[in-house]
């Protein structure tokens, strides 16, 4: 990998953690209708559906932060993506792998 497209995807991961900073309200589940008035707020917990109503103004709050949590994952995938690219892009010392030997013992 060249110099250049090193210093590309370190500015990309500058740009994303900057990013990660603009969210302030996270969270995970959906959010659907449950009548004209009323939301529920699903989401697992340890593997379990969990729901519990919200007011309209609490539904239009929770979809923010489902949606800002999906930008943030996202994100985050992406630094990951990125950190491995930059990390194999380094010079490798030593191309084998050695293990250590371990005497070899008898049972009795």
């Amino acid at each position: 990998m060249s110099d250049e497209e090193i210093k590309k995807l370190k500015s990309r991961c500058q740009e994303l953690a900057k990013e990660l900073g603009s969210f302030t309200l996270l969270s995970q589940g959906s959010v659907m209708p449950q009548s004209p008035t009323a939301w529920r707020w699903t989401r697992k917990v340890l593997g379990k559906t969990v729901s519990r109503g919200l007011s309209e103004e609490q539904a239009v709050l929770m979809k923010q932060a489902i949606s800002n949590q999906r930008k943030m994952d996202a994100i985050i995938d992406e630094m990951r993506a990125l950190t491995q690219k930059l990390i194999f892009a380094l010079p490798q010392k030593s191309q084998s792998c050695t293990t250590a030997k371990h005497p070899k013992t008898r049972l009795s």
